[in-house]
């Protein structure tokens, strides 16, 4: 089991970036997957995710949402993070997760960098 977080960089305030995240080894319809966070100096915090068994019911931190969009391609086994308008508060490692039935999987994450 294997996830591949990619997509990250640098951007201005009021850019976009769109993360991937690549699955390997299984096939993540029935899992909850998405992202975490980790900013310097700050918790951990989960920023998105979702759940494509159950009709892709989706969930965002509230400051990410109507700015952050989540899908996911079976086809692909990827899942993906448009954002948008970002702002310097949204840098931080951004990390793939997955987790069904206790079992939590975690990627390397990708560095996203907002200057102001």
């Amino acid at each position: 089991v294997q996830l591949q977080a990619s997509g990250g960089g640098f951007v201005q305030a009021g850019g976009s970036l769109r993360l991937s995240c690549a699955a390997s080894g299984f096939s993540f319809d029935r899992f909850t997957i998405g992202w975490f966070r980790q900013a310097p100096g700050k918790e951990r915090e989960g920023v998105s995710f979702i759940r494509p068994s159950d009709d892709d019911e989706t969930y965002y931190l509230d400051s990410v949402a109507g700015r952050f969009t989540i899908s996911s391609d079976s086809t692909t086994n990827a899942v993906y993070l448009q954002m948008n308008s970002l702002k310097p508060e949204d840098t931080g490692i951004y990390l793939c997760y997955a987790y069904l039935y206790g079992v939590e999987y975690w990627g390397k994450g990708t560095q996203v960098t907002v200057s102001s």
